[in-house]
């Protein structure tokens, strides 16, 4: 039985005390409530989804901000990872489908520079052919205006995007080192980190999306040497990572055409190449949006699953 006075370490005397709290004439009785020497029950490695002091917004098995973290599926999870930093489960859900839906924002924009690039595009081919007159310069004018609006609002969802999606990207990184401490091959400061840092923002975030995507995927029930269930299949990661470094690439290409173009020729092979750039943007931004929901979903099944059993 346990000692009735800590609760902690196992009886050794007759009255009931543990070897330190005897040599220290502990003479306190049990706590009111509690029969003497009854068994103090083990907390479970797991919350229920009902367990008091969990927040209901954000779904079972997720505790709330100061909580203690909960265990993962194998085992029990350390409080504190590596570099002395807290870590505890908390819904990706809501930031998730806010992630989700600016990413639709940028789609929408995208669209939007789509018809003005292809405007611009189809101007610019006019006047290289020796159109001119005060029609076309009207149609000039509104091109340009059309493009400069584009912009506005790519910059404008792009900022607002990009900041609550990296507050999203962090939480599924905490996570992660719930589920999985050991999976994680980068610190969770490179995951706001990782994406401003020039050369390494080529690499770190997707290794940093894949050690989470990892952790996050149905644990393996091992049958000797058996894994039962196989690591969840990195293809949208790296689909979704590919289309966006070719946009970004893209971009940087077009955007550097169209500022030195001068002449109406110029002018026209910069806005073809804005329109691939856009519409590839288009495609990762889209790309974008299954990883968000498809990651945010198999967080919010692994906490709610609980602890997984282990076959051996």
């Amino acid at each position: 039985m346990l000692c009735t006075r800590c609760r902690h370490r196992a009886a050794s005397t007759p009255e009931g005390f543990c070897t330190n709290c005897a040599a220290e004439g502990a003479t306190a009785p049990a706590p009111p409530g509690d029969a003497a020497g009854a068994p103090q029950p083990a907390a479970p490695a797991f919350p229920k989804p009902d367990a008091p002091g969990f927040a209901q917004s954000d779904g079972p098995g997720f505790a709330p901000p100061g909580a203690l973290p909960t265990a993962p599926p194998l085992g029990a999870a350390p409080l504190y990872a590596p570099g002395g930093q807290p870590s505890w489960l908390r819904s990706p859900v809501g930031l998730g489908k806010a992630t989700a839906a600016l990413l639709g924002l940028v789609v929408a924009a995208d669209v939007f520079a789509v018809v003005a690039d292809f405007n611009m595009y189809d101007v610019s081919g006019a006047l290289a052919d020796g159109e001119l007159g005060a029609g076309m310069q009207r149609k000039a004018d509104r091109a340009d205006a059309l493009y400069a609006a584009a912009g506005v609002a790519q910059v404008a969802a792009l900022i607002a995007t990009m900041i609550v999606f990296l507050v999203w990207f962090y939480r599924v990184r905490v996570n992660a080192e719930v589920f999985a401490p050991d999976r994680q091959s980068k610190s969770r400061g490179w995951a706001i980190g990782g994406w401003f840092v020039p050369v390494v923002n080529l690499w770190f975030p997707r290794r940093i999306a894949l050690d989470i995507w990892d952790a996050s995927g149905p644990d393996a029930l091992w049958d000797g040497d058996l894994a039962v269930a196989p690591r969840p299949s990195h293809a949208r990661v790296n689909a979704w990572w590919m289309v966006w470094i070719v946009s970004l690439l893209a971009d940087r290409v077009a955007s550097t055409a169209y500022r030195k173009a001068e002449t109406a020729p110029e002018i026209h092979e910069a806005a073809g190449q804005m329109l691939f750039s856009d519409v590839v943007d288009m495609v990762a931004a889209a790309l974008a949006i299954l990883f968000v929901l498809r990651l945010t979903r198999m967080q919010d099944e692994k906490a709610r699953r609980g602890p997984a059993s282990v076959e051996v």
